[in-house]
């Protein structure tokens, strides 16, 4: 016998050995090109050299010494956003016609902003609507109070904040989020409108939101009422006299503001909307062209 050499026995790729020596390939295929040690592949990720981890994920899993700083960690943090919009989602899908009332947590039971939401609330509820505020005390608690007076349904979509006392006495149904943006959806597709009482950065937040969205045209349009004129005249005035003086905005942007002390007209402007709103469904329906 013929002795084989060390060097006719060194593996190269190709090599007829290497078809042999491996069941999967056939003679007529080529073998697979090797993956390099420094690599590994964990689901669509791809990892080599020192972004390797040390351990699998399995093993990271079943290890009951591990640290819990995952649970700190963005990928984690995209589950919990993910379970409040399925959580949001879950709880509003039928909940019918609603409109968000939006205010201040400051107002006081005896100021005139809590009575008019109480009345606003009630006004809206006896008109077929669920009531949707942000579960907090003062302005909204007003709202949700009188959507219970009118005996409709009275919603609170509250916000973990750490000086917030939790869901008002008077929500019926309350969904608590982590993050603002999940709570600003909730509003946003549920809502046949928005009704604006007095309020701080987090009203004009919620109000600027709302309109923004309507301006871009990334929601249907909707109504927005400010309740309170000696409050909002301001506002609205720089929005005009300078705002609009400047080019920033359009008269049209405007127009989608009504401003008014009167809760019977802020409801009414509701209504008025949602007639408008199935007249033009309608026109659409039939090939006419919906009016902008």
């Amino acid at each position: 016998m013929v002795p084989v050499s060390a060097h006719d026995t060194d593996e190269q790729p190709g090599h007829a050995t290497d078809v042999a020596r491996d069941p999967e390939v056939r003679p007529d295929e080529k073998p697979a090109p090797r993956v390099p040690d420094a690599e590994r592949r964990s689901g669509p990720l791809m990892m080599r050299r020192g972004k390797v981890p040390p351990t699998t994920t399995d093993q990271r899993l079943l290890d009951r010494g591990q640290p819990t700083d995952w649970l700190h960690a963005d990928p984690w943090r995209v589950m919990r956003i993910q379970s409040e919009f399925v959580e949001g989602f879950g709880a509003l899908a039928e909940l019918g016609p609603a409109v968000s009332v939006f205010g201040s947590a400051r107002t006081r039971a005896g100021d005139p902003a809590y009575a008019m939401g109480v009345e606003v609330g009630r006004l809206l509820a006896e008109a077929g609507y669920a009531v949707i505020t942000g579960g907090g005390p003062g302005a909204m608690e007003a709202a949700n109070k009188g959507a219970l007076l009118g005996g409709g349904t009275s919603v609170g979509l509250g916000i973990e904040l750490p000086f917030e006392t939790g869901l008002n006495e008077y929500v019926d149904l309350g969904v608590n989020f982590r993050y603002f943006f999940a709570r600003k959806t909730m509003f946003l597709k549920y809502s046949h409108g928005f009704i604006v009482l007095p309020g701080g950065f987090g009203t004009l937040d919620e109000l600027f939101e709302a309109v923004t969205l309507a301006q871009t045209r990334k929601v249907t349009q909707f109504p927005v009422v400010l309740m309170g004129t000696g409050y909002w005249q301001g506002l609205m005035g720089w929005l005009r006299d300078t705002a609009l003086a400047g080019g920033m905005i359009g008269e049209d942007d405007l127009d989608r503001l009504l401003l008014t002390d009167d809760p019977v007209e802020a409801v009414a402007a509701v209504q008025a909307h949602e007639v408008s709103d199935a007249a033009a469904e309608a026109a659409g329906a039939t090939g006419v062209e919906r009016p902008e």
